[in-house]
């Protein structure tokens, strides 16, 4: 916005630089923090300095760039859609006026719709990979906060104009999906799975598997023999294999679709597991890694004694004794693979927090094998766990787990109450649709709305607040704002300036608007969720205090229709907000 007024200003200083014999301006403008009024500066401090440069003189660089800002205020005179002009403290402040900024927000709200907030294209891809289940296990909660971290990120990302790959890398391969198949082939023989809940189902075998190994002594040399069969691609275990791989994946896509999450690109750790012998080879021609199988141990990467370091890398295994891989190698591979199958400008992993070593590990391995450059590509974004009331313990191993089915059940239902409280004439297939928005929301919101570095705690009461910092406020706003419109029985009316005095309550709901765009690029540069989190709440907030404060339908023209615009405004910037997160704005509640 302002683009033209902005590039005719800069025309005029740079005008008065030739005229005064001053170096060509390089100017950079900043928004000046609001304060019940709109504006932009300019600091004079860059222009001073090169003119000291130029002259060869000494010159007060502060001094003078006062004396440069209070010259060009005087000399720019009054300007087209600006209110006024002032020099302070050698930066130049550009003011806009109320009337003009407040119709150029809103009808860029209403043109761009959607999409308002967006970024223009950056020319740039990035892969994110986030969610990464383990094939034979429950879904449970533990997966949650990585799986609505990155798909929100994604979102982030895209809007701000990256080109995103949206990738998933699965765990398929190992001795835990062999204890399953064991346990599978010896109890539970040609069982289908059930048409619901197939990864409880799926868990429940694990669990018991873990439970009869502990009492089966020929266990472990079964689940051995299993596991060389499978390698060397048995047609009945590879076989068997896959399909209860496939069984798991489906799974994984009910509540993929469920949660509103999508994939472009699907890695599986088997693919990297034949992958990553060559790199290995590579890695011991070289001297890099360290073959130490004959005497009963690894193949191992011993990072600190390369690089002449004492306890930062450690060591990277990659062999086992009997010659099976491990993660870190599979990890070489896929860091490969990926700037192989994909033009990458970056390659960012969200993993959580107890990974980093391992990250590190693996980057600092590639980095010195020779891949320096794609390693400055490479980025990990660990966070931290969730926690549940009562410290409740997430293990697949033991069966102590809160099922993520379980968790999106129980919070559709607690919604489904409140809406019922809330709205008793909603249908009831319209009072369902409204709890599973209300419930997912209650669900993703606190994961997204806390510092990836902090622990999140996840509590009902506070997740399914409809009068604090959660995501039932936001969405009723917009129900309320949704009410407004259809009670008005006409088109949102085109952005005009305003013809009154605007309300202090219209004049933050309109500095709010017009702070998406910003909130995009800075969540998507820091990978921080919260920026978003933070301005849709405040954009509820605002509009509550809007609609608390101004009446909308009982106000007399022209009045009326800039604050029916003003609220057609509000309404999509939260949703647009509300979107990033991957939540779902209801018309009604």
């Amino acid at each position: 916005m302002f683009t033209a007024e902005k590039a005719a200003v800069e025309a005029r200083i740079i005008e008065f630089c030739q005229a005064n014999g001053l170096p060509q301006p390089s100017l950079t403008w900043s928004q000046i923090p609001f304060s019940g009024e709109w504006g932009i500066a300019a600091s004079l401090f860059q222009l001073a300095s090169q003119e000291a440069k130029q002259s060869g003189q000494k010159i007060n660089v502060p001094q003078r760039a006062a004396e440069l800002a209070e010259q060009l205020a005087i000399h720019l005179g009054d300007v087209p859609g600006f209110s006024r002009i002032e020099a302070v403290k050698g930066y130049l402040n550009l003011y806009f006026a109320t009337g003009d900024f407040a119709a150029r927000v809103l009808g860029a709200v209403s043109e761009q719709g959607s999409r308002y907030g967006r970024g223009e294209p950056k020319q740039q891809r990035v892969m994110l990979e986030f969610s990464q289940p383990n094939t034979h296990k429950a879904f449970h909660v533990g997966h949650l906060r990585n799986m609505i971290l990155g798909a929100s990120l994604a979102n982030i990302l895209e809007a701000a104009g990256y080109e995103m790959v949206r990738a998933n890398y699965i765990g398929d391969y190992g001795k835990d999906v062999m204890k399953w198949m064991w346990n599978y082939t010896k109890r539970h023989a040609g069982e289908q799975p059930p048409a619901k809940d197939v990864t409880r189902w799926m868990g429940d075998l694990y669990s018991e598997a873990t439970r009869e190994l502990e009492a089966d002594s020929n266990g472990e040399a079964e689940i051995r023999e299993l596991f060389s069969k499978w390698e060397a691609e048995d047609k009945t275990v590879y076989d068997l294999w896959l399909l209860t791989r496939q069984w798991s994946l489906d799974g994984f896509n009910e509540i993929y679709e469920q949660m509103g999450i999508r994939f472009d690109r699907i890695y599986f750790e088997s693919e990297m597991e034949r992958l990553c012998k060559p790199i290995i080879e590579d890695l011991l021609e070289r001297k890099l890694a360290v073959d130490e199988r004959a005497e009963g141990g690894t193949v191992v990467v011993k990072l600190d004694e390369l690089l002449g370091l004492q306890e930062k890398y450690r060591v990277l295994v990659l062999l086992r004794s009997d010659g099976t891989s491990l993660y870190g190698a599979w990890d070489l591979a896929l860091a490969l693979q990926k700037f192989k199958d994909y033009e990458l400008d970056q390659s960012i992993y969200v993993v959580d927090v107890r990974q980093s070593l391992h990250f590190t590990q693996v980057f600092k391995t590639l980095e010195l094998a020779g891949h320096e450059a794609l390693m400055k590509k490479v980025l990990h974004l660990p966070y931290e766990i969730v926690n549940l009331p009562g410290n409740v313990v997430i293990s697949s191993r033991e069966g102590v787990v809160v099922l993520l089915e379980e968790l999106i059940s129980q919070a559709t239902e607690r919604a489904a109450a409140i809406v019922a409280e809330k709205n008793a004439e909603l249908d009831e297939a319209t009072r369902l649709k409204v709890a599973q928005q209300v419930g997912l929301a209650a669900i993703k919101y606190p994961m997204l709305a806390r510092e990836t570095t902090k622990i999140a705690t996840f509590d009902w009461e506070a997740a399914l607040d409809f009068n604090g910092q959660a995501a039932p406020y936001i969405q009723y706003a917009c129900v309320r704002a949704n009410s407004i419109l259809r009670r008005a029985a006409t088109a949102a009316p085109a952005a005009q300036p305003p013809q009154h005095e605007l309300h202090p309550s219209e004049v933050e709901l309109i500095e709010l608007i017009s702070r998406l765009p910003e909130a995009i690029q800075r969540a998507a540069s820091e990978h921080k969720t919260l920026h978003i989190t933070n301005l849709t709440y405040e954009l509820a907030k605002g509009f509550n205090d809007f609609y608390n404060q101004c009446p909308v339908l009982q106000a007399e023209e022209p009045q009326r229709s800039f604050r029916l615009a003003l609220v057609a405004a509000a309404r999509q910037a939260m949703a647009n907000g509300l979107a990033l997160l991957g939540i779902e704005a209801p018309e009604v509640m």
